[in-house]
């Protein structure tokens, strides 16, 4: 079992997440089966603004603290998704970077740049313009644990306002991540990605979540 602590940069992780409205048997075994964590990451919690794309499911792309990150999808191994960074930038936001690795990861046609750099909002606007794209904002209250040498939270999330519950289990170690899944009693349950989860609860997407 390879040894992870929170917050550290490591190699790219897989992750098994899930979404829905309730977790909370799951949670409670999550609980108690957690080694301690440093009190930082007891609670914490964030404002977040994801753009999401009709024609993307692969770039993951948020916004924080005027702060852009973008993840994209690389493969899946026994059900479990890894990502890697892809871009990470602020605000004001130049126009080569917008042209050439923001909007190619939306998928989306390309709005006309005539500016050298952007502001958030001026941004925002592009993106509120293009009917292929959404700004949707996403509160987190997450709670971490650390199970079987795996990075863990259960989190609650208002998704523009909808409330939905998160938990997960993130490792380098794939077989550690089995054993929590199998542990905390989330055997086939859906594994769903932050993208999947608001494409859903917007109506981007007529799946439903885990549970509802």
């Amino acid at each position: 079992m390879a040894e992870l602590k929170i917050g550290e940069i490591s190699k790219p992780r897989f992750e098994f997440r899930s979404f829905g409205q309730c977790f909370c048997e799951a949670h409670k075994r999550m609980a108690r089966l957690s080694v301690p964590v440093p009190e930082k990451v007891w609670e914490r919690q964030s404002d977040e603004i994801y753009i999401v794309s009709a024609k993307n499911d692969i770039n993951n792309t948020k916004i924080r603290d005027g702060k852009m990150d973008i993840k994209t999808y690389v493969q899946t191994v026994d059900g479990l998704e890894q990502w890697n960074p892809l871009m990470k930038g602020e605000f004001p936001i130049s126009r080569e970077v917008l042209e050439k690795e923001v909007f190619p990861a939306f998928m989306v046609e390309m709005p006309k740049l005539t500016k050298d750099t952007y502001t958030y909002d001026e941004f925002i606007a592009m993106v509120k313009a293009n009917k292929d794209l959404a700004a949707v904002r996403v509160h987190k209250q997450r709670f971490g644990y650390m199970v079987n040498g795996t990075i863990c939270e259960v989190g609650n999330v208002l998704i523009n306002g909808a409330k939905v519950v998160t938990i997960n289990s993130e490792s380098t170690e794939i077989e550690d991540i089995k054993k929590t899944i199998a542990d905390v009693g989330l055997e086939g349950v859906e594994n769903i990605n932050y993208l999947q989860a608001i494409k859903r609860v917007i109506g981007m997407s007529d799946k439903p979540l885990a549970n509802e």
